[in-house]
């Protein structure tokens, strides 16, 4: 069953919007909406960027730089847990292949 579609207002730089959301997505929709506004607050006040147009599109740059630094981060995890992991089964491998030539008494 599919989550009806209602419009929801949130407010971003004392501007009021209308934005069609499924029910379900609703508190997402506000928590992503007050992180924005936060955010462009935050650039608004700084009084280094006039201009909502601007705001917006530098907060967007920042937002986006900041995702695609997370997503290198994870894969950079990533890439150190499957790398600990291959280490780990060696060892076991190796135990296993130990504890195979002993005799069981």
């Amino acid at each position: 069953m599919k989550a009806s579609v209602e419009p929801v207002k949130v407010n971003i730089l004392d501007k009021e919007y209308l934005i069609a959301c499924p029910e379900d997505e609703k508190a997402e929709l506000m928590k992503s909406a007050a992180y924005l506004n936060r955010r462009m607050k935050e650039v608004r006040d700084s009084g280094k960027v006039v201009g909502a147009d601007r705001i917006a599109v530098m907060v967007a740059l920042n937002i986006t730089h900041e995702l695609l630094q997370a997503g290198e981060n994870a894969d950079d995890i990533t890439r150190l847990v499957e790398d600990r992991i291959e280490a780990m089964n060696r060892r076991l491998a190796g135990a296993l292949a130990e504890g195979g030539n002993t005799p069981s008494g």
